[in-house]
C-alpha cells in the first residue's frame, strides 16, 4: 500500500491504469478497479483527498427524481443512490433519511409540480406526491408566508461528502492502488503507454482516466479532445449554528430552473443548517471565495423560505466551485482506441452517483482492452461516525472505558475527542493540514471556527507529522 505526497514518483513498470482526480468519483473508480489484479494509480494536484469540487457541495444522497429522463445521469444517480445506500450502511458513513420538499409560492412554480411528479415517475421513482398547503404547513411551521404547495420527495437524503470520499480512497490504498498526491499533470503524450508529465516527474500508464473534475477539459485537450469546456460555476454557503437545527425537518428545495436546484435550506448530518447555493459561472477555476453580494443574496432568498433562519447565528460561510459544461448530462465519454476515457460535467448529482459512475467507467476501459478477469471484493473498512443522528464517541461510555481519549474532548464546539483526532492522523489516508484533519473529524469546525481549540488541534496535528 503506498501513499506518496512528495518527491519523486516510483517508476518501475507503466500503470495499468491511472485516474486523475482524486474527488468523489476519481476515488470512487479507484476503488471499483482496485477489485482487479492491476497495478493502479490515483493521482490528484491537492495534498489530500476530496479537495476540490466534492468537498463544498450540499451533501444531499439524491433519488434522481428530478434528471433528465433517459439521460445516463439519470441511469446512473438512481443505480448510484442505490449502491452508495447499501455502501453507507456496511462503512459507517452517515445518512439521514429526511425527506424533501420542493415549495411553491407562486401559481407558476405550483403549475409546475405535477410535471415534476411526472419526471419523478419517468425516472423510476414513484414515490413523490403533491401536498396541499396546508399539510406543508403542517410539516414546515416556520416556512415563511405564501406557500401554496410542494412535491414531497420522501426518499432524499442527508450524507457525509468528506467520509463517502475519504472512505472510497481508503479502500483502494488498502487493495494496493497507489495514491499519490501534490501530483498536477502539466501535459499528456499519447502512446503505447501514455506518458504524463506532472509536478513531480513522469508517469506512465496503459489506460488513462480522467476525473480531473474542473480541470477535465484541459485534460481532454491534451489527448486530442474538445468535446466540452468547463465553465467554473460557483456556489456560495451559509452554516447556521446547531441551535437552528430545530426549525427544519426537511430538505427544502425551490422549484428548479434551467441553472439547477437553485438556493435551498437544508439540515446537514453535522447538525447544522445550510442555506445556498449561488449559482455564479466564472472564469477562474481558483474563485473559491464568498462575496459580500453573493451572501446578501442568499440572506433575502432565506428570509422568505425560513424567516427565523435568519435570526440565528452564523457558524461559516464557503464556497465551491462546480465544474458546469453547458450540457444537459454528464460529459462521460470513452475513446478505446487510446484506452482513455473522460468523466466530465459531473454535477451536484455526482457524489450519489460515484459507484455507479464507477462501474460504468470500468466497462468503459473494458471496451479498450482492459482485462476484467481476476476480480475481488475489497477490503472492508469502518468509517468515524461524524453525524449526529449516530452515536459519537465522547458519549460512548465503552468506547471511554476501552480508551479515555475517546473521553478527552479538544474541540468542545464539535465535542471532537483526542482519541478521534488520533485515529485520523494514523489513518491509511491521514490529513495532510489542519483542514483535512477537520474533514475527518469536525475539529475547529463548530461556531467559534477553531479560536479555542485551534492551538491544541495544531500540536496534535503537528506532534504527528513525519
Amino acid at each position: 500500500m503506498t501513499l506518496t505526497r512528495y518527491g519523486p514518483l516510483p517508476g518501475g513498470d507503466p500503470y495499468d491504469v491511472t485516474v486523475v482526480g482524486a474527488g468523489v468519483v476519481g476515488s470512487a473508480i479507484a476503488r471499483e478497479l482496485s477489485r482487479l489484479p492491476l497495478r493502479i494509480a490515483l493521482i490528484d494536484a491537492s495534498d489530500d483527498v476530496g479537495n476540490g469540487t466534492s468537498k463544498a457541495n450540499t451533501a444531499i444522497l439524491h433519488t434522481g427524481f428530478d434528471a433528465a429522463p433517459g439521460s445516463l445521469e439519470s441511469r446512473l444517480v438512481r443505480d448510484g443512490q442505490r449502491l452508495l445506500a447499501a455502501y453507507a450502511a456496511d462503512t459507517g458513513i452517515p445518512v439521514e433519511p429526511v425527506g424533501a420538499l420542493l415549495v411553491a409560492w407562486n401559481e407558476e412554480q405550483l403549475a409546475a409540480l405535477p410535471g415534476l411528479a411526472d419526471k419523478a415517475v419517468r425516472n423510476g421513482y414513484r414515490s413523490a406526491r403533491i401536498l396541499p398547503a396546508h399539510e406543508v404547513r403542517a410539516r414546515e411551521p416556520e416556512l415563511g408566508p405564501g406557500v401554496l404547495g410542494a412535491l414531497h420527495v420522501p426518499d432524499e437524503s442527508l450524507i457525509c461528502p468528506w467520509t463517502t470520499t475519504l472512505a472510497y480512497a481508503t479502500q483502494a490504498v488498502l487493495a494496493g492502488v497507489d495514491l499519490h498526491l501534490n501530483c498536477p499533470v502539466r501535459s499528456v503524450a499519447p502512446g503505447e503507454p501514455h506518458t504524463l508529465a506532472t509536478g513531480r516527474g513522469p508517469l506512465r500508464t496503459r489506460h488513462l482516466v480522467n476525473a480531473a473534475g474542473l480541470h477535465a477539459d484541459e485534460i481532454d485537450r491534451f489527448l486530442g479532445h474538445t468535446d466540452f469546456t468547463v465553465t467554473p460555476r460557483r456556489g456560495q454557503l451559509i452554516v447556521f449554528d446547531e441551535l437552528a437545527r430545530g426549525l427544519v425537518r426537511h430538505i427544502l428545495l425551490p422549484v428548479p430552473d434551467a441553472r439547477g436546484k437553485g438556493v435551498l435550506v437544508t439540515p446537514t448530518v453535522y447538525g447544522n443548517v445550510m442555506l445556498g447555493p449561488t449559482a455564479e459561472d466564472l472564469d477562474d477555476k481558483t474563485a473559491t471565495g464568498s462575496t459580500a453580494d453573493g451572501l446578501a443574496l442568499l440572506r433575502k432568498k432565506g428570509r422568505r423560505i425560513l424567516p427565523a433562519l435568519l435570526d440565528e447565528e452564523v457558524t461559516a460561510v464557503y464556497a465551491g466551485l462546480r465544474a458546469a459544461t453547458g450540457q444537459e448530462d454528464y460529459a462521460v465519454r470513452a475513446h478505446p482506441a487510446q484506452r482513455y476515457v473522460t468523466v466530465g460535467g459531473i454535477r451536484s448529482t455526482g457524489l450519489t452517483a460515484s459507484m455507479a459512475i464507477a462501474a460504468h467507467v470500468v466497462g468503459l476501459l473494458a471496451e479498450g482492452g482492459l482485462p476484467l478477469t481476476g476480480a475481488r471484493d475489497p477490503e472492508p473498512v469502518r468509517m468515524p461516525n461524524l453525524g449526529e443522528a449516530f452515536p459519537r464517541p465522547y458519549r460512548d461510555a465503552a468506547m471511554i472505558a476501552a480508551d479515555p481519549e475517546y473521553g478527552r474532548i479538544v474541540c468542545h464546539c464539535e465535542r471532537v475527542t483526542r482519541g478521534e483526532i488520533r485515529d485520523a492522523l494514523a489513518a491509511t489516508v491521514p490529513p495532510a493540514s489542519p483542514d483535512g484533519l477537520r474533514r475527518r473529524t469536525r475539529a475547529r469546525g463548530g461556531r467559534c471556527q477553531g479560536f479555542h481549540c485551534g492551538a491544541a488541534v495544531r500540536a496534535l496535528f503537528e506532534e504527528a507529522r513525519p
